[in-house]
């Protein structure tokens, strides 16, 4: 019998659950605050959706098989092609600019590392439709309010972010040819990974000059809108991509996300389907490896499907989001374990069916609640219900079944104002309880 999860994969006990459904839960909450809908499509694909576009490295990394049909497919190693693919069978009937967003469970494998394993939970949220760049500004807002959401700041966390248009424009400048450009993308896309004398070498064996070597890695710090325009002013594509950027951290500054973001020129995506305005985030720090990651992807859904519209979206991965959540502290007070509301009992055997029906409708006003399964002392399943961490006792006293009357003892009440002053009263009507109950929700530590 296997003793453990395949290496790369992960067991879900109650307590990383809690953490998932937390970080999913924050996912889906601000994606919807910004009027996207969610959508999902099937974890195995046909193989030519991904070996078309998405890049050697994750095309390399497939989890891949011939099927029972004899068709070749591959589980999803990320969503965008499959989005890409549902947009392209309905294209027509779909409302403009589309707005979806979607958590899939993807694999790749891959070597594991901190923050890096062969599968995981991925937030995607995309934008189809619409090639202005308050689109761009938009998505980058949704990324960096799910990051204020779970309780981080701009000092936590940075969004660094870059224009592979605007990128290419430069390189024509130094002399770059577009034959040159995806090489030459590939090492700038490592520079932080590698020393400076590889980098240097292997874009020297890509063609360019030593000067232009030069000029290009002074670009790659600390470089201002202010300074491009200065070092470039008689090229109108770089001039016309800092216009862009320019209307693109106006936005940014009405959705009050400016200062989370930090222009890099470095930024530029491994996949090679991206066109546009690409961003990162990336811990503050600079411990972890990249949170979320996204951008323009104008060509896509052409090459996929014929369908010619402008897109772009972002993906954010639950592995080292968890991480950088449970190194901050953060993880622990937002995902506890769901406990009960309330433990029923009773002070005889013979209400043992009462129990069950008071239970029920205690349910059925929304409360979390559990009673013993089997015939139990009434010490005993006090114990029980503090072991399972219940909030409420309610004891059926031997009259019930002609009073109605229960007894309600707090354990570890936290809601303001408490059960007790609610109810006023230490023996409540069971219907009285249910109705407080339904009346007053925030009581329920299973709602919160």
């Amino acid at each position: 019998m296997a003793q453990g999860a395949l290496p790369g994969f992960r067991d879900f006990y109650p307590e990383q659950f809690a953490e998932r459904a937390y970080i999913t839960g924050v996912w889906r909450d601000v994606a919807r605050r910004f009027a996207f809908v969610e959508y999902d499509g099937p974890p195995l694909e046909a193989l030519e959706l991904y070996t078309r576009k998405s890049g050697d490295e994750i095309v390399g990394q497939l989890y891949t098989f011939t099927d029972k049909g004899g068709r070749e497919v591959a589980l999803r190693p990320e969503m965008t092609p499959t989005l890409a693919r549902m947009v392209a069978g309905k294209a027509n009937a779909l409302r403009k600019p589309v707005r979806w967003f979607s958590v899939p469970q993807l694999f790749r494998y891959e070597r594991q590392q901190r923050g890096r394993l062969r599968e995981h939970f991925q937030l995607n949220v995309d934008i189809i439709g619409e090639p202005s760049v308050s689109a761009d500004a938009e998505l980058l807002g949704v990324a960096i309010e799910i990051m204020r959401e779970l309780g981080l700041s701009a000092d936590d966390v940075r969004a660094r972010v870059s224009d592979r248009r605007l990128l290419r424009a430069i390189l024509t400048t130094l002399g770059v040819s577009e034959e040159q450009t995806p090489a030459v993308f590939g090492v700038v896309d490592k520079l932080e990974r590698q020393p400076r004398a590889v980098s240097q070498e292997k874009l020297a064996a890509a063609g360019m000059s030593e000067e232009a070597i030069d000029t290009l890695l002074s670009l790659m710090t600390g470089v201002t809108l202010d300074a491009l325009e200065a070092r470039f002013p008689s090229s109108p594509e770089i001039v016309e991509r800092l216009a862009d950027f320019r209307r693109y951290f106006e936005h940014l500054e009405r959705l009050a996300v400016r200062d989370w973001v930090t222009i890099d020129l470095t930024i530029v995506r491994g996949l090679a389907y991206y066109t546009g305005i690409v961003f990162e985030l990336f811990d503050a720090r600079g411990e972890m490896r990249a949170i979320c990651g996204g951008g323009r992807y104008d060509t896509l859904l052409s090459s996929l499907g014929g369908v010619d519209l402008p897109a772009l979206g972002f993906g954010m991965g639950d592995v080292v989001l968890a991480d950088l959540l449970r190194d901050r502290g953060y993880l622990q007070e937002h995902a506890p374990v769901m406990q009960p509301d309330f433990w029923v009992a009773s002070e005889t055997d013979a209400l043992r069916g009462d129990v069950i029906s008071v239970a029920t409708l205690l349910r059925r006003a929304g409360a979390a609640v559990e009673y013993a399964l089997r015939e139990q002392s009434l010490s005993k399943q006090r114990k029980a219900s503090h072991s399972a961490g219940a909030t409420y006792f309610v004891t059926l006293p031997a009259d019930f079944e002609t009073s109605h009357r229960v007894g309600v003892d707090a354990f570890a009440e936290t809601a303001t104002p408490t059960l007790a002053a609610l109810l006023g009263e230490d023996a409540p009507t069971i219907e009285r309880l249910v109705t407080t109950i339904r009346a007053n929700p925030q009581i329920l530590s299973s709602t919160l």
